[in-house]
């Protein structure tokens, strides 16, 4: 065989293998699958409030730190000595038969306020100071969170100040004592669970019951398209006596809240 031929069949040879290493070391790299993610044991809890900090467990919920639009506002301890001056603004319809923060259905025909600081129950004497007129009213609700107003009357309170038209007014506010819970009559329950099982809501009831809060019930709501049942226990005839009855029961139920008909 030619000399010549036999070098280019060897050079052929070099070049076949050569060019088949390198194709296995280019060889594409593939990530591995990504892993689908375990789902999350998520437990609803059984009341629908959130649980207060732990600094604030001894108090009342309306005299506890809140938040609303990012603004942290803290309840004074005491009425004594409370004055203040601002502008006053009213709310009336859109509210009305709605629950106020201290539980109690608000009637816009009523002489009542919001306030942001001042315990539940306070007495206030509100003085317009455009026109002189004066009204006193009793504090049983949070508000307003609206600019630099800082008391929200009822519509009746409003009339009798005469800021119906205006809407709003320059006001004097001042606390003069605060009402006694025993005069403070009505129907008032204490909520101690809201839970989506109506049977585990029907157990808690009984038990409630069985302790000797013997007006107990169940009120069906909807809370973010989700069925809840809510046990409220009672039924008491006066402030003084729900909250009598709440103390008791805050050991065993920390997140329980007085409500009121």
């Amino acid at each position: 065989m030619n000399i010549n031929i036999l070098k280019l069949l060897g050079c052929l040879f070099f070049l076949v293998v050569f060019y088949s290493g390198m194709s296995g070391c280019s060889k594409k790299i593939y990530p591995p699958p990504a892993r689908t993610p375990q789902p999350i044991a998520v437990q609803t809890p059984s009341a629908e409030e959130p649980a207060a900090k732990p600094d604030d467990q001894s108090l009342t919920p309306t005299q506890r730190r809140y938040t609303v639009m990012g603004q942290t506002y803290t309840p004074v301890d005491s009425h004594e000595g409370f004055v203040e001056e601002g502008v006053a603004s009213w709310y009336g319809p859109k509210f009305h038969g709605k629950r106020t923060s201290n539980g109690e259905i608000y009637n816009m025909y009523g002489m009542t306020a919001a306030h942001r600081l001042l315990p539940m129950n306070t007495l206030v004497r509100v003085t317009n100071l455009d026109n002189g007129k004066v009204v006193d009213l009793r504090i049983n609700d949070r508000g307003p969170f609206v600019g630099n107003r800082i008391i929200d009357l009822s519509f009746a309170a409003a009339r009798d100040i005469e800021m119906i038209g205006p809407g709003t007014a320059n006001v004097r506010v001042e606390a003069k004592g605060s009402v006694p819970k025993e005069d403070i009559a009505g129907n008032f329950y204490i909520q101690v669970g809201s839970f989506s099982s109506k049977e585990n809501a029907e157990k808690m009831k009984n038990e409630m019951q069985q302790n000797g809060y013997k007006g107990t019930r169940l009120q069906e709501s909807t809370r973010d398209n989700q069925r809840l049942w809510r046990v409220q226990a009672g039924k008491f005839n006066n402030l003084l006596s729900a909250e009598q009855a709440h103390t008791r029961l805050q050991g065993q139920i920390p997140g329980a809240f007085i409500i009121a008909d």
